[in-house]
């Protein structure tokens, strides 16, 4: 199992690089965090009577709580997964069932197995990936003049019944050509020689159609290329495509990439990631709490929380790729809180949830932070693309200011939604720019305070207009 072994100091360092503020969150994760490594190095006779610290987070829309919990999954190359609790609770509404975010973490983890595979095959794929696009462009510049064999019908077995499928494509024996030959072809084909070239390939037919079906535990999508895969003649199905020569080799390269990992190896792996590294974000809990004296729509929410309960205590869930322990995943749940609270939830679910942190509103400095710190922050997202307009986009620090008192303005005047008012700050800010860019020959745009009230103010007056836009 690939899992970083960060320091819970190193690892707020790192979320320091995307989040403002919340160190209170941003320890009580890492503190999760290093308690699975600490796990791992004790020994077997403890190792499974150590639960998962599960964690809730209370604090308002836009403060950083999903955020937090992405970043420390990708941090730890962990899978993730996030559901809404609300989900499950529309009256009337034929929710999925709560184990599906069991099987979700599964695939996710999957996709993260597999690449980490894919990885380490790489430079044996581009050998065999060369080789083969060597051997199909030797055959077009000089075609064997052989006879072509009859296709030869094959015969599949399906469960008792047997079937013969006759090849569309006559069989024709492969020509013989030497290493120096393909060598000299690969050499071309490097040297970019053979890049206009177009060749015929066949590629694997990627049409996913799906299904969903109605049972008692909810609805489940289920892909019928999955089951299809397994009947004769469906099994493998490919389509011709002719591709340029750049192209056929990264399709090939995919190929032989995906011929040399072991996908019992990467399944078997997937399910331990999930079982010993999975996090599962539990979004918008606070909607599932109720009073539980009231009577009516309160029920069906109390029914959604016992519904919770085995996968957060710990049970099986039976996937396709096998059964999933859920003992030690690490929950993450997230609320605002406004209406209900806590204790609000049932006694045995709260009792699984023993780090509570409050995270804090975000004020005008924080905003500031927010628009000139990390690594993504807007204003360095729109500079980056306005310069692939050749427009030099520059942010004076005294307009990020202003830029921040509107948003907590914008906060304060309507529903408060945190950092996400940013967003329509600075779409609002610059909508005129990002329209007539392309017809802007390379030039300076400085954005300054007297550029941010000009564009800003007469929303803001503007309280109907304010409300809509801002």
């Amino acid at each position: 199992m690939t899992q970083g072994n960060f320091t819970p100091r190193e690892t707020v360092g790192e979320l320091d690089r995307y989040i403002i503020g919340q160190h209170k969150a941003k320890r009580a994760v890492a503190i999760a965090l290093r308690n699975r490594w600490r796990r791992q190095q004790v020994t077997n006779e403890l190792r499974d009577e150590i639960a998962p610290r599960n964690i809730i987070m209370i604090g308002p829309t836009g403060v950083g709580k999903t955020e937090i919990a992405r970043r420390l999954a990708k941090l730890a190359r962990a899978p993730f997964v996030k559901v809404e609790a609300s989900k499950f609770t529309e009256v009337g509404y034929v929710g999925r069932d709560v184990e599906s975010m069991i099987r979700d973490l599964v695939e996710n983890a999957i996709q993260i197995c597999e690449k980490e595979a894919l990885e380490g095959v790489q430079t044996r794929a581009q050998d065999a990936a060369e080789e083969r696009l060597a051997k199909m462009v030797l055959a077009m510049e000089r075609p064997p003049v052989q006879t072509p064999q009859p296709a030869k019908p094959q015969t599949h077995q399906f469960g008792p019944l047997s079937f013969q499928i006759t090849p569309s494509h006559p069989q024709q024996p492969q020509p013989f050509y030497s290493d120096s030959e393909i060598n000299d072809v690969r050499q071309r084909l490097r040297n970019g020689e053979l890049d206009e070239m177009e060749v015929e390939l066949d590629v694997t037919d990627t049409q996913n159609p799906f299904m969903t079906i109605f049972g008692a535990g909810g609805t489940e999508e289920i892909n019928l290329q999955d089951m299809m895969s397994q009947m004769p003649g469906f099994k493998g199905r490919t389509k011709r495509r002719r591709l340029k020569v750049p192209e056929a080799l990264e399709v090939l390269r995919q190929q032989e990439a995906q011929k040399l990992i072991d996908h019992d190896k990467v399944q078997r792996d997937a399910i331990q990631r999930t079982e010993q590294a999975g996090i599962v974000f539990l979004d918008e809990i606070d909607k599932v709490g109720s009073d539980r004296k009231i009577g009516g729509p309160d029920v069906s929410r109390e029914g959604v929380q016992r519904d919770l309960l085995p996968i957060v205590e710990g049970s099986t869930v039976s996937t396709k790729y096998g059964a999933v322990k859920t003992d030690h995943i690490l929950f993450i749940a997230a609320g605002a809180f406004h209406v209900s609270k806590v204790a609000d939830l049932i006694p045995e679910l709260q009792g699984r949830f023993p780090i509570r942190v409050e995270l804090d509103s975000l004020e005008k400095s924080d905003f500031i932070r927010i628009l000139t710190e990390p690594r993504n922050a807007l204003t360095k997202q729109y500079q980056a693309l306005m310069s692939t307009e050749g427009i030099d986009l520059i942010f004076e620090p005294d307009a990020i200011e202003e830029l921040a008192g509107y948003a907590e303005e914008a906060n304060r005047r309507s529903e408060n939604i945190g950092a996400r008012r940013l967003y329509t700050i600075m779409e609002a800010l610059l909508e005129g720019l990002s329209f007539d860019a392309s017809e802007r020959a390379e030039s300076t745009l400085v954005v300054d305070v007297a550029y941010v009230k000009q564009t800003l103010d007469p929303i803001l007056a503007d309280e109907d207009l304010a409300k809509y836009i801002l």
